[in-house]
């Protein structure tokens, strides 16, 4: 068609290489279009969008001063500075899975790789600026959140005959549905289209229906098959992800947020998600790099503040404190002081001096220097209310790692009732995992290193009841740790041929699970065999 009818239609440029903007703007000088204005970086881009309503917008995801393209197109969504009716095509000269995976999570209108021609150039634009003015309307309803409108406005539209745009008016129909709630005419809607077509959102959007009306069975059978599909693998682990966190399936959804993390490395909320479930499985080193990535992707983009680095410092105190490995302790002590030093860099302004202390203190616990932990946390002052609950619960652990139990018990009460109150209680996990530390603090007074030195010094005077139980609370909250795993099958194995205890199958093959797993030292991988040896001689059954 002719590019005729769009020759005045906004467009905006975001564009940092001298040689691509200087393409692009001798294309649109020779497709005509009249009204063209140009950013070179996000900063800017951001300002043109609070000014200028643009019909479309072509971004370069290489920018490299501050934020890239995917930051500013995220950004710009959540925060409203452009709407569903201003186009979005992202240029990239890089074509990574990663990177085509995390765009498409967004959803821009198109994607161009550079080099590209005029003639495909002026291809892009016209289809997507010819779907936007088509369906303005309804996007505008849409932004609106006017959902009731836009139903019946696309009912309308559907029902009027054969429509240029029938597909995305029904994918836009089952979002909509979705969105007013109404699960049961959406399950028939999607239904229905998959009878017509195979379409892959429909597919998604009848499964996501179906979690919403609690028939998991028929969800989970359809995820199968879609997982098994890369077009469709990403959402589906997501959608699968969500099942099994409503199902309380913690390990099981950690394995699909891991998965889609991988895909998809940039998605923060993703990755907050990862760290919250992997606590709750008390995986420490998946939480850790989870942070980490949440710190490396999340620096100038709109998720970028001072709690990221104090969560990723947080998240490497605890990996620390679950592992007996000297070097991966100093790494981790390193990092964890890299990632303080970096916040003040970042933000230097940022009053963050008590939890600075917190976290002071905790490295002193990992040190063994507990006077000087005790000291530090001695001087902190009781805060009226909960500012920050990350904050809070690091707070807790220090007090239970030092034996201030008393203030681990009033901390926690501040924090539910902190919850409760505000929007963390729509978040089931997280709600979890805190329900889940209260448990394990009250019922388990000693920190994890004590917990461990105390069950090895009981274990050595042949108090093996006492060790067991020692052994077994500090692998609760430390299941990954392949020392305690070790020393707890041991003691498992011993006390049960003394006859002091009845053999635990059950956490004989956890301990088995994780040993089986660890990279061990050749020390511990001659005990671990011998070990075997003895458990199959007296005819016990430890595998899973």
């Amino acid at each position: 068609m002719s590019v005729q009818p769009f020759v005045n239609a906004k467009i905006l440029i975001v564009e940092e290489q001298q040689l691509a903007l200087s393409y692009i703007k001798q294309s649109l000088d020779q497709l005509a279009y009249k009204n063209v204005q140009f950013a070179e970086n996000a900063q800017l881009a951001k300002e043109s969008c609070i000014h200028h309503k643009f019909d479309l917008i072509i971004c370069s995801f290489d920018l490299s001063k501050r934020q890239n393209g995917y930051q500013l197109y995220e950004e710009l969504l959540k925060k409203r500075l452009i709407r569903q009716s201003t186009g979005f095509i992202f240029t990239s000269a890089e074509t990574s899975p990663e990177l085509v995976h995390s765009i498409v999570e967004l959803q821009p209108d198109d994607f161009l790789v550079k080099p590209f021609s005029i003639k495909e150039l002026k291809s892009r634009i016209e289809r997507v600026l010819k779907r936007k003015r088509s369906l303005k309307t309804l996007y505008n309803l849409i932004d609106d959140e006017n959902y009731s409108k836009a139903l019946k406005l696309i009912n309308s539209e559907l029902e009027s005959g054969e429509h240029a745009y029938s597909p995305i008016l029904l994918k836009l129909k089952g979002e909509t549905l979705l969105q007013l709630k109404q699960y049961d005419e959406a399950k028939q809607f999607y239904r229905s289209v998959l009878e017509l077509q195979k379409f892959t959102w429909a597919k998604l959007g009848l499964v996501e229906t179906l979690i919403a009306n609690n028939e998991d069975i028929m969800a989970q059978k359809m995820l199968k098959s879609l997982i098994e599909k890369s077009e469709t693998r990403l959402a589906a682990l997501d959608l699968l992800s969500r099942l099994e966190l409503k199902l309380n399936q913690f390990e099981e959804a950690q394995v699909s947020l891991v998965q889609a993390s991988q895909i998809a490395p940039r998605n923060i909320e993703r990755q907050k998600s990862l760290s919250t479930v992997a606590r709750i499985n008390h995986d420490y080193e998946c939480s850790y790099n989870a942070q980490k990535e949440i710190a490396n992707f999340a620096r100038f983009s709109m998720h970028d503040s001072p709690e990221v680095y104090l969560n990723a410092a947080r998240a490497g105190i605890d990996f620390a404190l679950s592992t007996d490995q000297h070097d991966q302790i100093t790494r981790l002590t390193r990092q964890t002081q890299q990632y303080l030093s970096d916040l003040k860099k970042q933000f230097p302004n940022a009053n963050n001096q008590t939890q600075i202390d917190v976290l002071n203190a905790r490295l002193h616990y990992l040190k063994d220097e507990h006077s000087k932990a005790r000291q530090l946390m001695e001087q902190l002052e009781d805060e009226p209310q909960i500012r920050s609950v990350d904050a809070a619960l690091d707070k807790a652990k220090a007090f239970h790692e030092l034996g201030f139990q008393h203030k681990v018990e009033a901390l926690f009460g501040q924090i539910i009732t902190h919850c409760e109150r505000h929007q963390q209680q729509n978040d089931p996990a997280f709600m979890h995992l805190l329900q889940q530390q209260q448990d394990e603090r009250r019922n388990i007074t000693m920190g994890p290193k004590e917990l461990n030195n105390h069950a090895v010094k009981q274990f050595q005077k042949g108090q093996l009841d006492v060790a067991l139980e020692a052994f077994t609370q500090a692998f609760r909250v430390m299941p990954k740790n392949a020392s305690i795993a070790l020393n707890l099958l041991q003691c498992l194995a011993d006390a049960t041929g003394k006859k002091a205890t009845t053999f635990n199958s059950n956490l004989a093959a956890k301990c088995y699970k994780t040993l089986s797993a660890a990279h061990l030292e050749p020390e511990q991988q001659e005990r671990f065999e011998k070990l075997q040896a003895q458990l199959a001689e007296m005819n016990l059954d430890f595998k899973p």
